[in-house]
């Protein structure tokens, strides 16, 4: 089976606390169970056929941890960036005041770039400790 890395990679940015997603360990299929948008009969469907193939359950961003994602990208930065950067990622509100200031430095196409590829890096090592393939 072999699975298309942008399918996980997108699985995993739009997974929440209401929607959960699933590879098919027979089909290659990513299938996503939803409290908010599934009926009950669409919930117990998606359930069996998962139940009956076998299924991976992908990761969520929140086991990305997106505060060590823009922790890492504000080391990598220097200057009164990093520091304007460092100071506003602290505390509480820190993912506002973090997507404001990066703004207003103008790293916006830098820190989505770098966000992208962590995302990236979090799929690729999850089909390599699942033994799937991906192109």
């Amino acid at each position: 089976m072999k699975v298309k890395l942008e399918d996980i990679i997108e699985a995993i940015e739009f997974a929440s606390d209401d929607i959960e997603y699933f590879l098919d360990q027979e089909t290659g299929e990513i299938v996503m169970i939803s409290d908010m948008t599934m009926t009950s009969e669409e919930k117990e469907a998606a359930c069996e056929a998962l139940d009956e193939h076998g299924f991976y359950r992908l990761p969520t961003q929140w086991e990305l941890r997106d505060y060590d994602t823009m922790e890492a990208f504000v080391d990598n930065l220097s200057g009164p960036a990093q520091e304007r950067l460092a100071t506003a990622i602290s505390g509480r509100g820190a993912f506002r005041r973090f997507k404001d200031e990066v703004r207003r430095l103008g790293l916006e196409e830098q820190w989505y770039a770098w966000h992208d590829d962590a995302y990236r890096r979090k799929a690729i090592e999850w089909c390599e400790e699942n033994g799937i393939e991906y192109e």
